[in-house]
Order: C-alpha cells, then structure tokens, then sequence
C-alpha cells in the first residue's frame, strides 16, 4: 500500500517516512490483537491460579495498549496515518488466532506466551529496518517494546516453569 503523507518539517527522507509508516502500521495492527487477546485470557481464564493469572493478563493487555499508543503516534509523528481500526487489525496482524475454547490457566498462559513471543520477535525485526532507513528514534521505540514485550513474556511464562 502507498502511504500518502501528511507535510510535516521532521527531516527524516519522505521515502524512508513512508516505509516506516507502513512498518509502524504493521506492527500497530499486531499490537491491537494482541491487546486484545490478553483481554480474551483475562475475562476467560479459570482454575486455582485464577486471580493471580486474572490480574497478570489486564497487566499484559495494559502494557500492550501503552504499545499500541506509542507505535500509533510514531507513525502520524513522521506524517503517516495510524490504521488502527479493529477491523484492519483482524486483517493485518501477525498473530495467530486465539485458542477461543482455551479455559484453564496453562491453556491461557501457553496461548498468551506464544502471542508475546510473536510480537517481541517482530519488534526486534523492526528494530533492525528502522535503523537501516536512519529513523534512530523509531528503532529507540521499538527497542522499548521488545524489552516491555519480554518483561510480559517472563511474568507470564514464569506459570510454566515452575518445575
């Protein structure tokens, strides 16, 4: 998809502004479903560890919404549009679906680690082609949120290692 972009006095190439607007847009969509599908694990959870997992997951979906506000911004900083509607978001993320029959703690805490490794994987790729198209500010945000994502990873994943 072509970015058409809005004027704006930041310095950074118009090429490379679009090609990071379509990366941040990316990754948003993906952050969207994910925000969402820690809120899936959230309401649906239950067994023993219910209120621990209950209250680990709204932490996981809330530190994904902070990720969703701050790629969105990046992307109408650098004079994009942030496409972040649920709809394009179902269509465009990077995540598998969510186990929809999942009720136990484990079932949700292997669903919801398998998401968080996905979105850190894939900010880490950002990393990368920010850095390469010289928007060291949008690699900066993209470091932010893998470590974030791999902070969610170990409290989640923490349920699965405790043998």
């Amino acid at each position: 998809m072509k970015t058409t972009l809005h004027k704006t006095k930041n310095d950074l190439p118009e090429k490379a502004r679009g090609e990071l607007v379509e990366l941040l847009n990316s990754r948003l969509a993906t952050a969207i479903d994910l925000q969402y599908q820690a809120k899936q694990a959230h309401w649906n959870v239950k067994g023993p560890q219910f209120i621990a997992l209950h209250e680990l997951f709204d932490q996981v979906s809330e530190t994904a919404e902070s990720a969703v506000d701050e790629i969105a911004e990046r992307a109408v900083q650098l004079g994009g549009v942030a496409r972040g509607t649920v709809r394009i978001a179902a269509k465009e993320s990077a995540l598998a679906e969510y186990p929809l029959a999942a009720t136990g703690g484990t079932e949700h805490v292997e669903a919801l680690s398998t998401a968080l490794a996905a979105f850190g994987s894939q900010v880490r790729a950002a990393i990368t082609l920010a850095d390469e198209l010289g928007d060291a500010g949008t690699a900066d945000l993209f470091t932010s949120l893998s470590q974030a994502a791999d902070k969610q990873l170990w409290f989640v994943e923490a349920h699965l290692q405790a043998k």
